[in-house]
């Protein structure tokens, strides 16, 4: 697929990226490969800047590395504009209306990232603005990282279709948007989670409809052994999410037995990656004998950040 920004034709049907469904399986397809094509003209100093004289609002109400400077080198790399805002720099901070908030920024800017808790919060300024919104994380979902995660498997394995990706740890945010990208994808998904731990049922029950129509097979389970039994792919995250510290000492108790670690990873395939979204905590979730290891793909994972929330840029604002 050649993107010649003149010519370029909108993937998405939808104003907003929110949560990967917001595109079925065949536009989860085209986004991977614009994508993809974007990382390579870049790579090959191909000048595209299908963003000229575009500007993003990046609003941060939880911080973070990549999503930041990913977002903000992504916008320039495009030849547009982010601004960096915290809901200290915004009225947001100070009791304004998310409605109000929404309608004033689309006075100024042609579309906002929003890295928050509530997920209502983010459909909320989807509805009540008139620019696109971009979810770069909410508790609920976390879209542009699975996309990135995606991004990465293909690069790699060569397909998504048939492989298998094992998820161990929380049924957190990143599990949910796994849960829906690997079912868009036709790629098998097992999550192991300790009990009370599992992924929300609605997010389960999405997925499973969605993978009726694909042939993915999905699993949730509480034994991580089994879930890792024959994987392509072994992905673990955080055991406590930013504004979960209170319960730091309970989680790490209830998690025992979840590391994934070499003896861990000896029931998935030889050439299996090694993938986490990062920030890792070395010897909690991970061992550093596997993170650090040769089947680790997680700074590659980090980088395709760039890369595939450069494509839902060009999606959403040119």
């Amino acid at each position: 697929m050649t993107v010649k920004t003149a010519e370029y034709k909108k993937i998405s049907d939808k104003k907003d990226f929110l949560t990967v469904t917001d595109v079925n399986s065949q536009q989860l397809y085209q986004l991977l490969e614009l994508a993809k094509e974007i990382k390579q003209k870049h790579a090959e100093g191909v000048p595209y800047a299908p963003l000229r004289g575009k500007t993003l609002a990046m609003i941060f109400e939880k911080s973070s590395t990549r999503t930041r400077v990913s977002f903000e080198v992504g916008m320039l790399q495009l030849g547009g504009h982010a601004l960096f805002l915290t809901d200290r720099d915004l009225q947001i901070g100070r009791g304004e209306t998310i409605s109000d908030t929404a309608k004033v920024l689309s006075e100024y800017v042609n579309g906002i990232m929003i890295r928050t808790f509530e997920h209502e919060k983010v459909e909320e300024l989807a509805k009540e603005g008139s620019i696109p919104v971009i979810n770069g994380l909410t508790d609920s979902v976390h879209p542009c990282q699975a996309l990135a995660d995606l991004l990465t498997i293909q690069e790699v394995k060569g397909e998504l279709k048939g492989l298998k990706l094992a998820y161990i740890g929380d049924g957190n945010n990143v599990a949910h948007s796994l849960l829906h990208a690997c079912a868009l994808a036709g790629m098998d998904i097992s999550v192991a989670t300790p009990e009370g731990y599992e992924p929300c049922d609605e997010i389960v029950a999405e997925t499973l409809q969605i993978a009726a129509a694909t042939g993915s097979k999905v699993e949730i389970v509480t034994d991580p052994h089994l879930a890792v039994k024959e994987a392509d792919v072994v992905y673990s995250d955080v055991w406590t999410s930013m504004g979960q510290e209170s319960e730091n000492e309970k989680r790490l108790n209830d998690f025992e037995g979840f590391q994934v670690n070499s003896e861990l990873v000896k029931a998935a395939k030889p050439d299996y990656l090694f993938m986490h979204c990062l920030p890792a905590h070395r010897e909690e979730e991970v061992s550093t004998e596997v993170i650090d290891g040769p089947n680790s793909v997680v700074f590659h994972q980090a980088g395709n950040r760039l890369h595939a929330q450069k494509a839902i840029l060009v999606d959403l604002l040119s």
